[in-house]
């Protein structure tokens, strides 16, 4: 990643004077347009217009050389592997059709939107493409904004909790206006440096709706009677309940759905075998004038999450990252040769590719005394030997430190990823004795201040074998400090509700999700925002609902925190967000909120020998990237597309 293009990037949306931005495109327009082989069936039946007048009036052309691309060819199904029927919501990560989104180089741009301009960093003017249209062929307008914003987020029904936090600046709730059929505008008095990088999420928020699609489940526009036997039939508990049902575009299970990216649902679930179909609507052109995507088809097989390794080295998936570590490397590189693809290793982002979460709002009143002292947490950080985990599980391959900013960022400091990171297993049982850790059992375990042994179980979501490995080797280690260390594997939805419940003292996950962020992105993943952030739940909870739900904060470091937060959300002055994220990251550092362990891991991929356009080199990762998502796999190609395999 450059952080000096993303800094000018962000500069752009930010800054004090009037910007307009139009979609990376090729400097010359495409004369004609050609038409997908899957499609002229259909098109020479009448049942669908040719593809000239199902392109916007001025579609977006993706200018390939630049990503060292080639022009490809239509056609194949292109296989792939997930581990849970829900995971149909990794078609719209790897779709990754965005309002705006970030180019393989890191650049926000707009995408779906064929221009944006933004004044003072507070007032966004959207437009549209015109002639754009739903993937049902239903024309895709203004009025599909103006439903969410009034008749969705505005509605104490439909949104019983407000608006969303993106849409919120300063406690100023942001004003819609509807300029023309394709032209909408968003506006606050303060700069919302959240909403655009919010659009171009891996997980994002949405801001339209097919509302011609979900009107007819909305009871300011469906008949009376007509939308309660719906409800009945569908067995929800009031209208709302049932558009909402029908209306979520990222869960991505409702085959109904219109959609604007480039594939969609057509498969009922429940099901083991979901196809996902080219949208004939598609924005996006190549050079020569080919509507994207190239691929025809694409087929989410659902399996054993822990046989997707397995089955991948078999050869039964195009295109794999999902469900594969690096200790599956060696078994996939035996069946390259085999099973006709290569296995490549791209890099990853994330702050930590493991990380231990203190629960730092458990339930139990003994162990939330103990776990928020940050002696504890450096203690246990200090009685790791991640160089053992590094050479045991990683082949030396790794990078052993903190949960922090990684070198490839503007914000990196060496002393953030060793601060309480390095062995030192007397400094580990001074800090603890310093405590008053100090009676142990016969067995030589610590006892905590209620006279329960310092017996710690760490949770996993049971879908990662490494996390069992190297919590094992952590046991070794932890013992020599008087804490034994037990490991329980669990479904992660499970997982996930024990620690919003209180009930976990400590889960291991991977660590930041953008350990590569300029001053100028946001620095909330620092800050308790969602109760799905494993070390705070609460806390995410209480400012995810604005008060409704969880606990207030109630620990200062956390609360300054919150502060440096709203701080950084207020100013444009880059020396200033700097200076903030450089105060949050000190914090983190110095209160050990969460424990790296090692970071710096190579993502395997697996890649068809007869895939084409895939990166040689590239970033897997979740946020910013969105997995393949930024790497445009609408522009991957089959070389044998014409006979291209559809089992």
């Amino acid at each position: 990643m450059t952080a000096s293009v993303v800094r000018r990037t962000l500069l752009r949306w930010v800054g004090l004077t009037a910007v307009s931005v139009a979609a990376v495109a090729l400097a010359q327009p495409v004369s004609a347009f050609i038409e997908p082989p899957a499609l002229e069936a259909e098109v020479s039946a009448g049942t669908l217009p040719p593809v000239a007048e199902r392109l916007p009036q001025t579609p977006q052309v993706v200018d390939l050389a630049a990503q060292g691309k080639e022009v490809g060819q239509h056609g194949g199904t292109l296989r792939t592997l997930m581990g849970r029927a829900r995971d149909t919501r990794m078609m719209v990560v790897y779709g990754y059709a965005r309002l705006a989104s970030y180019t393989p180089d890191w650049e926000l741009v707009p995408d779906i939107l064929e221009r944006i301009e933004v004044e003072e960093g507070r007032i966004f003017t959207f437009h549209l493409r015109k002639g754009h249209r739903w993937s049902d062929g239903h024309p895709f307008t203004a009025e599909d904004f103006r439903y969410v914003w009034e008749d969705v987020l505005n509605n104490p029904e439909t949104s019983p909790g407000g608006l969303p936090q993106f849409l919120i600046v300063d406690g100023e709730p942001g004003r819609f206006e509807m300029l023309d059929e394709t032209t909408v505008r968003y506006s606050w008095s303060q700069p919302n440096t959240a909403l655009l990088p919010t659009l171009a999420g891996a997980r994002p928020e949405y801001l339209h709706l097919p509302s011609h699609y979900l009107k007819q489940f909305h009871a300011d526009y469906a008949d009376e009677a007509e939308l309660a036997e719906r409800v009945e039939k569908a067995g929800q508990r009031n209208w709302a309940a049932l558009h909402y049902r029908h209306a979520q575009q990222y869960n991505n299970e409702n085959p109904n759905l219109p959609s604007l990216q480039p594939w969609v649902l057509v498969t009922d679930p429940p099901s083991t075998r979901f196809i996902f179909r080219r949208n004939p609507y598609y924005h996006r052109v190549d050079p020569d004038g080919r509507q994207l995507p190239y691929v025809d088809e694409v087929i989410l097989n659902i399996t054993n999450a822990q046989l997707i390794p397995a089955k991948a080295a078999a050869g039964e998936t195009d295109l794999q990252a999902r469900g594969l570590g690096f200790e599956n490397f060696a078994v996939l590189k035996q069946g390259e040769r085999r099973h006709d693809f290569q296995v490549r290793l791209w890099a990853s982002a994330a702050g930590a590719e493991k990380a231990l979460y203190p629960n730092l709002n458990v339930s139990d009143a003994t162990w939330r005394e103990v776990v928020r002292n940050p002696d504890f947490r450096r203690a246990l950080s200090l009685a790791i030997d991640r160089a053992e985990i590094n050479h045991t599980i990683y082949f030396g391959l790794a990078e052993e430190g903190a949960n922090t900013v990684l070198p490839q960022s503007p914000l990196f400091r060496p002393d953030l990823a060793t601060a309480w990171a390095t062995l030192d297993i007397p400094e580990a049982n001074r800090l603890l004795d310093g405590m008053g850790l100090t009676e142990r059992d016969r067995q030589g375990v610590r006892r905590l201040p209620n006279g329960r042994p310092l017996e710690l179980i760490v949770e996993t979501a049971g879908e990662d074998v490494t996390e069992v490995d190297i919590l094992q080797l952590i046991r070794d280690s932890w013992n020599e400090i008087g804490v034994k260390l037990h490991i329980t594997p669990l479904q992660r939805e499970v997982f996930r509700n024990r620690v919003f419940a209180g009930s976990s003292v400590m889960t291991i996950w991977k660590g930041l999700e953008n350990g590569i962020p300029t001053p100028e992105m946001s620095p909330r993943e620092l800050v308790p925002t969602h109760q799905v952030q494993l070390h705070w739940p609460q806390w995410g909870l209480y400012r995810e609902s604005r008060g409704q739900g969880g606990e207030p904060i109630d620990l200062e470091p956390v609360i300054e925190l919150v502060d440096l937060y709203e701080r950084w959300k207020q100013t444009t002055d880059v020396a200033e967000k700097t200076e903030i994220w450089e105060r949050m990251l000190d914090i983190h550092a110095e209160q050990v909120f969460t424990i790296g362990i090692v970071r710096g891991v190579p993502q395997p991929v697996v890649i068809s020998n007869r895939l084409r356009n895939v990166p040689a080199e590239a970033v897997y990762n979740w946020e910013p990237g969105a997995h393949f998502g930024v790497h445009q796999p609408d522009t991957f190609w089959f070389v044998d597309a014409a006979t291209a395999r559809a089992d």
